[in-house]
């Protein structure tokens, strides 16, 4: 299974169970309603109205507030499986001696058969090294951040009072240009901070996602209300300040963790130094065969022109 198949699996079960949560949360006569509504999106919307009227604090002050008091809760789940991804990371860095010949060969292979047993080689690799196929992600802490996201999202959209407030100037009821960039730029930015400290291999690999984020987000963006942007702004900052622990606390500490790890019990280096992928492409047997034919066909002029 090669990182850009485990990649399209972890999408698919991501934006399954959002489908999923998305169906828990249904509007009916502009009342949302619903088993993440009632138990988790119902209580945030109070909470933005305690804010904005009982503290005189206004709602789009009162939503920031709710949004960051909901991020905090689910933040050590987020950092929990970033950890988890993060030490897989680390794992594929120190093993790219290994690994990068067999993506290698898998990349350059002419035929199915050597494609295949190159994949075969490189998930024996991966597992007697214990380096996890889906890179350690795990789904059930995202299974559980996601109602959070989910009763979030639609406290913002549906809360009386937001589409018609007015923040910074702005207003929460309508779609907002300077906040749909501002998300932009947010998501890009986290998007380039999460290729910190990878390999360039990893970096190659994930070159062309780096531009999905933001994309995804201003396509949400550009026709949402500004209440809905700006959940979505606060949102951008944890993901930086969940990126920055995961860089500069969670790396250097994994990377310390698996040079221990390997050190105590070295990896096989011999046993896939000198591997190779059988060649069996058609077309070197094709270039045999005409160069035969051609000998034969030589062989033959030379007997007739000795007769004569």
């Amino acid at each position: 299974m090669n990182k850009y198949l485990k990649r399209i699996l972890g999408s698919s079960m991501i934006l399954s169970a959002l489908i999923f949560l998305s169906g828990c949360v249904q509007v009916k006569n502009g009342k949302p309603y619903g088993l993440i509504w009632d138990y988790l999106g119902k209580p945030m919307s109070l909470a933005i109205e305690y804010f904005a009227n009982n503290q005189g604090l206004g709602y789009g002050i009162g939503l920031i507030i709710v949004v960051i008091l909901a991020r905090l809760i689910i933040f050590p789940l987020g950092i929990y499986q970033s950890k988890n991804a993060t030490y897989h990371s680390e794992k594929r860095n120190y093993l790219s001696p290994i690994f990068t010949p067999i993506n290698e060969r898998m990349k350059n292979a002419e035929t199915q058969e050597e494609k295949l047993a190159a994949q075969q080689e490189l998930m024996a690799a991966q597992k007697e090294h214990g380096v996890s196929i889906m890179g350690g992600i795990g789904c059930l802490p995202i299974l559980i951040q996601l109602p959070f996201f989910s009763a979030i999202y639609f406290a913002a959209a549906n809360t009386p009072g937001i589409k018609e407030s007015v923040f910074l100037g702005i207003n929460l009821g309508k779609p907002s240009i300077l906040l749909t960039a501002i998300v932009a730029i947010l998501y890009y930015l986290q998007s380039r901070m999460s290729m910190y400290g990878l390999d360039q291999e990893q970096r190659d690999q994930m070159k062309n996602m780096m531009y999905m984020s933001p994309i995804m987000m201003i396509m949400f963006s550009i026709g949402a209300q500004a209440g809905v942007t700006l959940y979505w702004v606060v949102g951008g900052l944890f993901q930086i300040l969940q990126q920055l622990v995961i860089n500069y606390w969670v790396r250097p500490s994994m990377k310390k963790k698996v040079a221990a790890e390997f050190e105590a019990n070295p990896p096989k280096w011999d046993k896939y130094k000198n591997t190779r992928t059988k060649d069996v492409t058609p077309k070197a047997t094709g270039a045999i065969s005409t160069n035969q034919h051609k000998k034969k066909k030589s062989n033959r002029n030379a007997g007739k022109q000795r007769s004569r």
